[in-house]
């Protein structure tokens, strides 16, 4: 399985290799439009190579995923925290109730100390 993972590994890099060679070309980004960069007497730009922008391009989509997935998953967490609590608070009642009556054991377990004592 190590060595499958490897290979996708690999294939990926390659191409990303392959794409950043063949967009090499520099790309002028501007922050605003040209006539809203004129009206507000603010104009910001950069200059990258293209391979840049479209990696750059699928780092701020997976973010956005992830970010947004997490956001979208935030009410399982919630709920499974919720159950942890209540989990805890049964095993801590229970822990109680056997440390109050040491004498009493299971129900069942009684049935068959009952029954050995017949025979």
């Amino acid at each position: 399985m190590r060595y499958i993972r490897y290979l996708i590994l690999a294939v990926i890099a390659v191409c990303l290799i392959t794409v950043a060679l063949a967009n090499r070309e520099m790309v002028t980004l501007n922050v605003l439009p040209e006539q809203t960069s004129l009206l507000l007497g603010f104009n910001s730009s950069i200059t990258l190579p293209l391979f840049l922008v479209i990696l750059g391009g699928v780092v701020v989509g997976l973010l956005l995923g992830f970010v947004w997935e997490w956001l979208r998953e935030h009410k399982h967490r919630a709920e499974a925290a919720r159950q942890r609590r209540e989990k805890e608070k049964l095993a801590r009642e229970v822990t109680r109730i056997r440390h109050e009556k040491p004498g009493t054991s299971d129900d069942v377990l009684a049935l068959l100390e009952d029954d050995r004592k017949a025979s």
